[in-house]
């Protein structure tokens, strides 16, 4: 099955840490949610914990998003799994737990069409590359082994491990990067002429969605990179935005009222 192939009338719509507007971000409530209501992609985050088990969280520390305090990389799972990951969204929530990759894995695998943006957040600075390029490694073992290889984009804000998955996997997997190219930190080569896909992002200095110009998604087109929108888009007026940039697809933290707008312009199928 060819997951990527879509009409210039049918936008994607991928989650943003799931259904994350409603529901606490990054839960597998939030995803589940998601999925429910017919998204196209869901998003996430992997990070490691002190005993080496992938979970998804966005944040470097427990704070936003839990009752607890300090960074996910000092804690065990058994640490984690004793935070209530759902409070702070609504008291209805609680008792919401941080997932491990492996139980979002379990989640999305029985959903023949969905298809995944893993965004990987160890990056290889400050001494940690061997532990960067160890979750790397282990996310795109476990995508392989659920059967996700053409299902999957990874995407990391961090140029040197972009330039890793390309020099260790070639072309295997779609890689999802970012415009700017401040974005990306310091790189050896162009990303833009070895990745499938972009989301089209400025600062929000000067866009109030924080997206990129019609010039800059035609820009990506003529590379042959396929452009997205980012999570900033929110209204039917920045959806009519993107649709007239040419994105391909829409990253969002509110996906009932982005495919609502989509289907209002006859722009989701």
């Amino acid at each position: 099955m060819n997951y990527w192939t879509q009409s210039k009338d049918n936008i994607y719509v991928a989650a943003h840490r799931g259904w994350s507007t409603v529901y606490p971000e990054n839960t597998l409530l939030a995803f589940k949610k998601a999925i429910e209501i017919g998204v196209d992609q869901i998003e996430t985050d992997v990070r490691i914990t002190r005993d080496g088990e992938l979970v998804c969280i966005h944040d470097a520390a427990v704070d936003r998003t839990t009752n607890g305090t300090g960074k996910v990389c000092d804690k065990t799972l058994a640490e984690l799994k004793t935070l209530d990951a759902g409070s702070w969204k609504g008291a209805e929530f609680a008792g919401e737990r941080i997932p491990t990759f492996i139980e979002f894995m379990e989640l999305v695998k029985d959903h023949p069409t969905m298809t995944l943006d893993i965004e990987l957040k160890e990056y290889p600075v400050d001494g940690r590359d061997e532990i960067a390029y160890e979750v790397c490694d282990r996310v795109l073992k476990i995508i392989d082994d659920y059967g996700f290889t053409d299902r999957v984009v990874i995407n990391t804000f961090n140029g040197k491990l972009h330039e890793y998955m390309e020099e260790k996997y070639g072309s295997k997997y779609r890689r999802h990067i970012y415009y700017p190219l401040t974005h990306m930190g310091k790189v050896k080569r162009d990303p833009y002429t070895s990745s499938a896909y972009c989301c089209c992002m400025f600062r929000a200095l000067y866009s109030p969605i924080n997206m990129a110009t019609k010039e800059e998604f035609d820009r990506m087109i003529a590379l042959g990179v396929r452009p997205w929108a980012p999570a900033g888009v929110k209204t039917q007026e920045h959806v009519d935005e993107v649709i007239a940039c040419g994105g391909e697809l829409i990253t969002c933290n509110n996906p009932d009222e982005i495919l609502a707008f989509l289907r209002n312009r006859g722009k989701h199928n």
